[in-house]
């Protein structure tokens, strides 16, 4: 059984949701109580939220986007300690964890061969699954902030030109034939860089160029407007995935 969702409108739209919550959240959590506590609270909540996850058999609405939503509040985290903690710039910790989005990526299709995720089907293929995920959204932290502060493009000027990268892959799959696991991953990695920047541009002071609205209110209408499409996901299993028929050509059944 297929252990991730199908790609359908639904799915972007909550991934673009839980990039935006693991961003609100992570920095109201941060200061809300200790920041090493709310590092520690967050990498057990992480942990849980996976071992829940690859104890399915197979997709289930409510656990795949819980861990979707605790991966992004950690890889929040994770990338914010490199830079608050331990001192590195954005432009390095981006690089860095672009680095190793392309080594996970490498591993991936070295040992499946394929990065399709329409052949996740067994507890190997989703780790490499999760590792990406992890990868894309501590790189995607990093990268927002790297245009925010460190090109001094501010929040939505950081959220528009993500919004306008985000359109070439979904032109390149839609109208030029590029090959669809390349679209769905670069559109994918690019989210979150574009849901931190919209978080952030909502939730922070409107001296630091936010809105003022706050990061922990956001981060709740973040939270509900998920729980209603996970809710609706979970009633109609629109986006359940059918096993691929072509299970010998894993990249002919990527392409389905």
């Amino acid at each position: 059984m297929v252990r991730v969702p199908g790609i359908i409108a639904a799915f972007w739209m909550a991934k673009g949701l839980s990039t935006a919550l693991g961003e609100g959240a992570s920095d109201y959590l941060v200061q809300a109580m200790a920041p090493q506590l709310a590092v520690v609270l967050g990498f057990i909540a992480f942990l849980v939220a996976l071992v829940v996850q690859f104890r399915q058999a197979r997709y289930r609405a409510w656990t795949y986007w819980f861990a979707v939503a605790m991966v992004g509040i950690f890889g929040t985290m994770a990338a914010d300690v490199m830079h608050v903690a331990l001192g590195v710039p954005y432009s390095v910790s981006s690089a860095l964890y672009a680095v190793l989005l392309l080594a996970v990526f490498w591993l991936w299709r070295r040992t499946e061969g394929t990065l399709s995720i329409h052949t996740i089907d067994s507890p190997r293929r989703e780790a490499f699954y999760w590792a990406t995920v992890v990868a894309t959204f501590a790189m995607g932290t990093a990268l927002g902030d790297f245009t925010a502060f460190t090109l001094h493009l501010g929040y939505f000027a950081s959220a528009a030109m993500f919004a306008a990268l985000i359109l070439i892959p979904a032109v390149g799959y839609r109208w030029l034939s590029w090959n669809p696991v390349f679209c769905f991953w670069a559109a994918y990695v690019i989210t979150r860089p574009l849901g931190a920047s919209i978080a952030d541009g909502l939730g922070k002071s409107r001296s630091a160029g936010g809105l003022g609205f706050g990061d922990g209110p956001v981060a709740l209408v973040l939270l509900a407007l998920i729980v209603l499409i996970v809710a609706y996901l979970s009633v109609t299993r629109a986006d359940v995935q059918r096993a691929p028929e072509a299970a010998a050509d894993p990249e002919a059944a990527a392409v389905r």
